[in-house]
Protein backbone atom coordinates (compact mmCIF):
# COMPACT_ATOMS: atom_id res chain seq x y z
CA UNK A 1 0.00 0.00 0.00
CA UNK A 2 1.23 3.50 -0.71
CA UNK A 3 2.07 5.28 2.50
CA UNK A 4 0.51 8.69 2.79
CA UNK A 5 2.78 11.46 4.04
CA UNK A 6 -0.08 12.91 6.03
CA UNK A 7 -1.95 11.18 8.79
CA UNK A 8 -4.22 8.46 7.39
CA UNK A 9 -7.32 10.21 8.64
CA UNK A 10 -6.46 13.04 6.28
CA UNK A 11 -5.68 10.74 3.35
CA UNK A 12 -9.08 9.12 3.51
CA UNK A 13 -10.65 12.39 2.31
CA UNK A 14 -9.02 11.97 -1.10
CA UNK A 15 -11.74 9.59 -2.34
CA UNK A 16 -14.66 11.92 -1.52
CA UNK A 17 -12.63 14.74 -3.07
CA UNK A 18 -12.27 12.72 -6.29
CA UNK A 19 -16.02 12.03 -6.26
CA UNK A 20 -16.58 15.78 -5.93
CA UNK A 21 -14.34 16.30 -8.96
CA UNK A 22 -16.40 13.72 -10.89
CA UNK A 23 -19.57 15.62 -9.92
CA UNK A 24 -18.10 18.89 -11.23
CA UNK A 25 -17.15 17.23 -14.51
CA UNK A 26 -20.64 15.69 -14.71
CA UNK A 27 -22.26 19.11 -14.24
CA UNK A 28 -20.09 20.51 -17.03
CA UNK A 29 -21.11 17.61 -19.29
CA UNK A 30 -24.81 18.01 -18.49
CA UNK A 31 -24.81 21.78 -18.99
CA UNK A 32 -22.25 22.08 -21.78
CA UNK A 33 -23.16 22.81 -25.39
CA UNK A 34 -20.07 21.13 -26.77
CA UNK A 35 -21.12 17.51 -27.13
CA UNK A 36 -20.82 17.80 -30.91
CA UNK A 37 -19.44 20.74 -32.87
CA UNK A 38 -18.34 21.57 -36.39
CA UNK A 39 -14.66 20.87 -36.66
CA UNK A 40 -13.78 23.65 -39.08
CA UNK A 41 -15.31 26.73 -40.67
CA UNK A 42 -18.10 27.30 -41.43
CA UNK A 43 -19.30 26.38 -37.95
CA UNK A 44 -22.77 25.16 -38.77
CA UNK A 45 -23.49 22.51 -36.13
CA UNK A 46 -23.46 22.52 -32.35
CA UNK A 47 -25.15 20.04 -30.01
CA UNK A 48 -25.58 19.34 -26.32
CA UNK A 49 -27.10 16.37 -24.54
CA UNK A 50 -30.46 18.12 -24.78
CA UNK A 51 -30.59 19.80 -28.22
CA UNK A 52 -29.00 20.00 -31.65
CA UNK A 53 -28.46 23.40 -33.23
CA UNK A 54 -27.65 24.22 -36.84
CA UNK A 55 -27.26 27.39 -38.88
CA UNK A 56 -26.40 28.33 -42.41
CA UNK A 57 -22.87 29.38 -43.35
CA UNK A 58 -23.87 33.06 -43.32
CA UNK A 59 -26.51 33.00 -40.55
CA UNK A 60 -25.75 34.40 -37.13
CA UNK A 61 -28.63 32.73 -35.28
CA UNK A 62 -28.79 29.06 -34.33
CA UNK A 63 -31.90 26.98 -35.12
CA UNK A 64 -32.23 24.44 -32.33
CA UNK A 65 -34.14 21.18 -32.25
CA UNK A 66 -34.76 19.28 -29.03
CA UNK A 67 -33.23 15.82 -28.86
CA UNK A 68 -35.95 14.89 -26.38
CA UNK A 69 -38.24 14.35 -29.38
CA UNK A 70 -36.22 11.24 -30.18
CA UNK A 71 -36.43 8.06 -28.09
CA UNK A 72 -32.65 7.64 -28.13
CA UNK A 73 -32.21 11.26 -26.99
CA UNK A 74 -34.44 10.68 -23.99
CA UNK A 75 -32.65 7.39 -23.27
CA UNK A 76 -29.17 8.94 -23.45
CA UNK A 77 -30.17 11.88 -21.26
CA UNK A 78 -32.03 9.68 -18.77
CA UNK A 79 -29.24 7.13 -18.33
CA UNK A 80 -26.55 9.80 -17.92
CA UNK A 81 -28.77 11.79 -15.55
CA UNK A 82 -29.65 8.73 -13.44
CA UNK A 83 -25.95 7.92 -13.17
CA UNK A 84 -25.24 11.50 -12.13
CA UNK A 85 -27.94 11.46 -9.42
CA UNK A 86 -26.58 8.19 -8.00
CA UNK A 87 -23.09 9.76 -8.10
CA UNK A 88 -24.31 12.68 -5.98
CA UNK A 89 -25.86 10.19 -3.52
CA UNK A 90 -22.56 8.26 -3.38
CA UNK A 91 -20.70 11.49 -2.68
CA UNK A 92 -23.02 12.27 0.25
CA UNK A 93 -22.66 8.71 1.57
CA UNK A 94 -18.86 8.90 1.25
CA UNK A 95 -18.73 12.15 3.21
CA UNK A 96 -20.88 10.57 5.92
CA UNK A 97 -18.80 7.36 5.95
CA UNK A 98 -15.50 9.19 6.25
CA UNK A 99 -16.79 11.72 8.80
CA UNK A 100 -17.34 9.23 11.59
CA UNK A 101 -14.37 8.20 13.69
CA UNK A 102 -14.77 4.48 13.13
CA UNK A 103 -15.18 3.85 9.44
CA UNK A 104 -17.85 1.39 8.47
CA UNK A 105 -15.91 -0.51 5.86
CA UNK A 106 -18.80 -2.66 4.64
CA UNK A 107 -20.63 0.62 4.03
CA UNK A 108 -17.63 1.85 2.03
CA UNK A 109 -17.66 -1.31 -0.10
CA UNK A 110 -21.37 -0.69 -0.82
CA UNK A 111 -20.50 2.80 -2.07
CA UNK A 112 -17.99 1.17 -4.42
CA UNK A 113 -20.71 -1.13 -5.75
CA UNK A 114 -23.01 1.84 -6.35
CA UNK A 115 -20.20 3.62 -8.18
CA UNK A 116 -19.95 0.69 -10.60
CA UNK A 117 -23.69 1.16 -11.23
CA UNK A 118 -23.06 4.87 -11.86
CA UNK A 119 -20.32 4.00 -14.36
CA UNK A 120 -22.62 1.56 -16.17
CA UNK A 121 -25.39 4.16 -16.52
CA UNK A 122 -22.99 6.85 -17.69
CA UNK A 123 -21.30 4.56 -20.22
CA UNK A 124 -24.67 3.55 -21.65
CA UNK A 125 -25.64 7.21 -22.10
CA UNK A 126 -22.25 8.12 -23.55
CA UNK A 127 -22.42 5.29 -26.09
CA UNK A 128 -26.06 5.74 -27.14
CA UNK A 129 -25.57 9.46 -27.88
CA UNK A 130 -22.89 9.37 -30.62
CA UNK A 131 -24.12 6.19 -32.28
CA UNK A 132 -27.73 7.30 -32.66
CA UNK A 133 -26.84 10.96 -33.26
CA UNK A 134 -24.68 10.04 -36.25
CA UNK A 135 -27.41 7.73 -37.59
CA UNK A 136 -30.45 9.99 -37.25
CA UNK A 137 -29.30 13.62 -37.35
CA UNK A 138 -28.10 14.90 -40.74
CA UNK A 139 -24.57 16.20 -40.37
CA UNK A 140 -22.90 18.63 -42.77
CA UNK A 141 -19.17 19.13 -43.03
CA UNK A 142 -16.65 17.77 -40.57
CA UNK A 143 -17.97 17.35 -37.05
CA UNK A 144 -16.35 16.19 -33.83
CA UNK A 145 -17.51 15.13 -30.41
CA UNK A 146 -16.11 17.92 -28.35
CA UNK A 147 -15.21 19.16 -24.87
CA UNK A 148 -18.50 18.60 -22.98
CA UNK A 149 -18.68 15.03 -24.27
CA UNK A 150 -15.07 14.61 -23.10
CA UNK A 151 -16.00 15.85 -19.63
CA UNK A 152 -18.70 13.17 -19.55
CA UNK A 153 -16.10 10.49 -20.26
CA UNK A 154 -13.63 12.02 -17.78
CA UNK A 155 -16.28 11.90 -15.06
CA UNK A 156 -16.94 8.24 -15.91
CA UNK A 157 -13.25 7.32 -15.76
CA UNK A 158 -12.87 8.98 -12.34
CA UNK A 159 -15.98 7.14 -11.11
CA UNK A 160 -14.57 3.78 -12.25
CA UNK A 161 -11.27 4.48 -10.49
CA UNK A 162 -13.04 5.51 -7.29
CA UNK A 163 -15.26 2.41 -7.47
CA UNK A 164 -12.19 0.15 -7.43
CA UNK A 165 -10.65 2.08 -4.54
CA UNK A 166 -13.87 2.06 -2.52
CA UNK A 167 -14.22 -1.69 -3.05
CA UNK A 168 -10.57 -2.38 -2.10
CA UNK A 169 -10.37 0.02 0.85
CA UNK A 170 -11.80 -2.46 3.41
CA UNK A 171 -8.83 -4.75 2.70
CA UNK A 172 -6.60 -2.03 4.20
CA UNK A 173 -8.80 -1.24 7.19
CA UNK A 174 -6.08 -1.58 9.83
CA UNK A 175 -3.63 0.58 7.88
CA UNK A 176 -6.19 3.34 7.37
CA UNK A 177 -7.27 3.34 11.00
CA UNK A 178 -3.68 3.17 12.27
CA UNK A 179 -4.18 -0.11 14.15
CA UNK A 180 -0.95 -1.72 12.95
CA UNK A 181 2.24 -1.14 14.87
CA UNK A 182 5.29 -0.45 12.73
CA UNK A 183 7.69 -3.35 12.26
CA UNK A 184 11.39 -2.61 12.34
CA UNK A 185 13.92 -4.83 10.63
CA UNK A 186 17.58 -4.78 11.56
CA UNK A 187 20.32 -6.29 9.46
CA UNK A 188 22.46 -7.56 12.37
CA UNK A 189 22.32 -7.71 16.18
CA UNK A 190 25.46 -5.51 16.41
CA UNK A 191 23.55 -2.58 14.96
CA UNK A 192 20.82 -2.86 17.61
CA UNK A 193 22.61 -3.95 20.83
CA UNK A 194 19.80 -2.62 23.01
CA UNK A 195 17.46 -5.38 21.80
CA UNK A 196 19.53 -8.09 23.56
Amino acid sequence: MVVCGLACWRCRWLLPLLLGLAIIMGIIALAGRGWLESESEPYVHQASLWESCTRGPTDLNWNCESLMDYGWGRAAAATYLVGFVILVICFALAVIAFSIEILRFNFVRGIGGLLFVVAAFQIIGLVIYPVKFAEEIPLTGDNMFSWAYGFGWASTVVVIGCAFFFCCLPNWEDEVLGNIKPTYYYSSPERAPYLN
